[in-house]
């Protein structure tokens, strides 16, 4: 126990009492406070309550004033304190504590702190797995109070033992001793244990046979090295791994799992290994090496020497650490170039994080399962990030960012945001605190649907926030929309597609509003019932008014034109040179010459022909007439093969002519035929790929600087959010940031969520919570 220095003169003691809230529990903060108030010479207790932490220290005033300022400068790895608010009073000796200690957790009603996210394993515990002296060498499960799981095997807060899934796994004597001893790493690490009371793993095959060896992990290095695909059970889930220098092996991944395109990311050992397949700078290098571990695009070094159909018509190849002992295991015992790591599910559907779910799902993909027993609460995925400099996009927001608070200046009172239908996410908000969840997926089956409901179930009862409005995508026929309209639990309102973009990046910032909101995007239901997507919009919290959009074209066969870009191209060939676009000598024409009737019919009699305004759309056209891609099997496919057409380093300033159309009181239009004009021309030309697609995007950023120019001049409003998966597309974004910030614009993008759908859900809590009071 800390005592009282005997020395102190015991009447000038005074007490403090602290109350701390942030990222505070399950990072050993609580043993943390205990030190450094031995430190100090300080008594009192330390307790975990469901809002954070409460402190309570008696000593004297100089002590006491070094001990606060040691919690905000000392404290552990994973910590991170929002607020710390200290009151200081004076004690009769006589009621001094005598000793300071630990207290068990207490309920805080209906509060609430940050939960703790899942983390890599720290070096101390890496030090220990490799030394053959330690008692957890080699043991997969190996964590402290500085790393490991937390968001993902959390039940109930507080973060207590008892409410993780760990409450299965009883200590044993040694673990038990170092989980009561304030001075071990181990103390109340929650989940922590070793291989005489812990979880284990197990190798199987898909008809659940168990395969006979002694190190299941050591076998799995080895089955991969002979090109099986073995399916592993991590912190949030599955992954579907397989040898990242295996062509063959590779294509048996893909065909199986239906993922005939898409690139596939990649797990190497350290920086060495990287450095062989992939350039990287020392903002990727932090980012790859700190903590959250996510997967990182880099560019692919020529020549690529893993197998090219890994990231197959890209010059990035996703890319992250080790994060797990079991990851560093297998390199271990096989030092492997790279191992693709791709999230183990079938196409389309959730991750999947039970064994007997896997086994149901995964059979027919995995050739081996690596298993183990300790249960997964929720999934979460590999978070994906693609750097700009030191700019840092989110692609994709889940494992180690989640739950993370996004704090607002808005007060959002208790919203439910149910999210897009595509990329879904859900937001949570409790007065001026957002939480988003993780990625979930495409709410277009049953299997994400349901996903979607158990992940806003476990999120309200984590948080322990009970929404009292419920805000849902405008479109009335998504999942969203009907599940609202069901529900009479609570009031329901719908936000519009790119209002929620726009807001989503104000929320971010903390802007007040009004501003002019670029927000480009594949598509967004409009109120007009068209497919908007090429926007700006000027935006404030509870309304919008559209300022200006692509002039709009029809999409031929609907939802068919997303998966077919080929029909974007006719669609727009034909608005550009009416009926005599047949006579044109392009590639994609002769290719498509049966069906360019029957898509012409489509567009003049208006049958399944809607009309889309979309950038996404536009990009498409352009990558099918250069021949990138007319068939796409994943979205976003041809707008990022045509991106990746670009030649790093070219500053090629030439751009297609383009209009703005202003008209009465409506909206500017934005018509592309003098765009669509210059691409032909330049084609039938014989310029290159590389230098159509850089004129191309140089026009965007042209055409969007100018109409955010004039909108200033129309309304004298400065700052600019950039919003909408095309943003996603970093060149474009770069060069449009650079044009606005050249003509002193403010340029705001996104930093915490995703520029995709991803961000939907956080704009949709605080527009819909901004109209909803506005109604009262």
């Amino acid at each position: 126990m800390a005592q009282l220095d005997t020395g102190t003169d015991r009447s000038k003691i005074i007490r403090a009492r602290l109350e701390i809230s942030g990222i505070i529990q399950g990072v050993g903060f609580r043993p943390f406070i205990y030190r450094l108030a031995r430190n100090h010479r300080l008594n009192g207790y330390v307790v975990n309550t469901a809002a954070g932490v409460t402190i309570e220290v008696d000593g004297s005033a100089p002590e006491i004033e070094a001990f606060v300022k040691g919690i905000s400068t000392e404290k552990p790895p994973l910590a991170h304190i929002e607020e710390l608010k200290a009151v200081r009073s004076k004690i009769e000796p006589a009621d001094a504590f005598q000793e300071f200690h630990i207290t068990g957790s207490i309920s805080a009603g209906s509060r609430i702190g940050p939960i703790t996210p899942d983390s890599d394993v720290c070096v101390n515990c890496l030090a220990e797995l490799f030394d053959p002296e330690e008692r957890r060498y080699l043991y997969p499960f190996i964590n402290c109070t500085d790393c490991g799981p937390r968001y993902t095997l959390i039940e109930k807060t507080p973060y207590d033992r008892s409410l993780t899934v760990m409450k299965d796994f009883d200590l044993c004597a040694r673990c038990l001793a170092e989980y009561r001893d304030p001075l071990d790493r181990r103390f109340h690490a929650q989940a922590t244990c070793c291989p005489d009371c812990g979880p284990a793993v197990t190798l199987v095959t898909p008809d659940r046979r168990a395969v006979d060896d002694p190190n299941p992990i050591r076998r799995a290095a080895e089955l991969l090295q002979a090109g099986r695909i073995v399916a592993i059970k991590g912190i949030g889930g599955f992954h579907l791994a397989v040898n990242a220098a295996d062509y063959e092996a590779i294509v048996r991944l893909r065909e199986r799992k239906g993922r005939p395109h898409k690139p596939l990311a990649v797990m190497a050992k350290d920086f060495g290994w990287i450095k062989t397949f992939a350039q990287i700078t020392l903002d990727e290098q932090k980012v790859l090496s700190g903590r959250a571990k996510p997967i990182v695009l880099l560019q692919k070094k020529t020549p690529f020497p893993l197998a090219e159909n890994v990231a197959p018509d890209n010059r990035f190849i996703g890319v992250m650490l080790p994060y797990t002992p079991i990851h560093h295991l297998l390199y271990h015992y096989i030092d492997f170039q790279a191992l693709v790591m791709t999230s183990g599910n079938l196409s389309g559907s959730p991750v999947v994080k039970d064994n007997e779910d896997a086994f149901a799902k995964l059979a027919d993909i995995a050739d081996y399962f690596l298993l183990h027993n300790r249960p997964i609460i929720t999934q979460a995925d590999d978070s994906v990030i693609r750097m700009d400099d030191s700019y840092q996009a989110f692609y994709r927001r889940a494992r180690s960012f989640v739950p993370k608070v996004i704090n607002l200046q808005q007060n959002s009172g208790r919203t439910l945001a149910l999210g897009a239908i595509i990329k879904n996410t859900i937001c949570l908000t409790k007065e001026k605190e957002a939480f988003v969840s993780q990625h979930i997926g495409d709410l277009d089956n049953l299997d994400t649907q349901l996903h979607q409901k158990n992940i806003s179930s476990h999120f309200q009862a984590l948080l322990r926030i009970k929404p009292d409005l419920l805000v849902h995508y405008l479109h009335p026929d998504y999942p969203g929309s009907r599940y609202a309209r069901r529900q009479k639990e609570m009031p329901v309102i719908g936000v519009q597609h790119h209002h929620a973009h726009a807001v989503s990046c104000m929320a971010e910032h903390g802007l007040a509003g009004p501003v002019i909101a670029v927000t480009l995007d594949g598509n967004g239901y409009g109120p007009d019932h068209t497919v908007w997507g090429g926007e700006v919009l000027l935006a404030e919290y509870h309304a919008y008014k559209r300022l200006a959009h692509f002039e709009p074209v029809e999409m031929p066969g609907g939802d068919a034109a997303i998966r077919e870009p080929w029909r974007m191209a006719i669609s727009h060939l034909y608005r550009t040179f009416g009926p005599s676009y047949r006579d044109l000598n392009l590639h994609l024409l002769h290719k498509h010459r049966s069906n360019i009737g029957i898509m012409q019919q489509m567009i003049d009699k208006s049958i399944n022909a809607p009309l889309t305004s979309s950038c996404g759309r536009l990009f498409d056209a352009v990558a099918a007439l250069l021949g990138l891609r007319e068939f796409a099997s994943f979205e976003g496919q041809a707008a990022a093969e045509l991106e990746m057409c670009l030649e790093p380093g070219d500053a090629d300033p030439t751009s297609y002519e383009f209009a703005v159309v202003k008209s009465g009181a409506g909206p500017w239009l934005l018509p592309v035929e003098k765009i669509i004009k210059g691409v032909v021309q330049d084609i039938l030309e014989d310029r290159s790929t590389a230098q159509i697609s850089r004129r191309f995007h140089n026009t965007l950023a042209a055409l969007f600087t100018r109409v955010c120019r004039e909108a200033r001049d129309q309304t004298d409003i400065n700052q600019v959010v950039l919003s909408g998966g095309v943003f996603q597309n970093l060149n474009l974004h770069r060069q449009l940031k650079t044009n606005l910030e050249a003509l002193y614009f403010t340029v705001y993008s996104h930093e915490q969520v995703p520029s995709n759908d991803g961000c939907i859900s956080l704009g949709q809590a605080l527009a819909g919570r901004a109209m909803y009071e506005r109604m009262k």
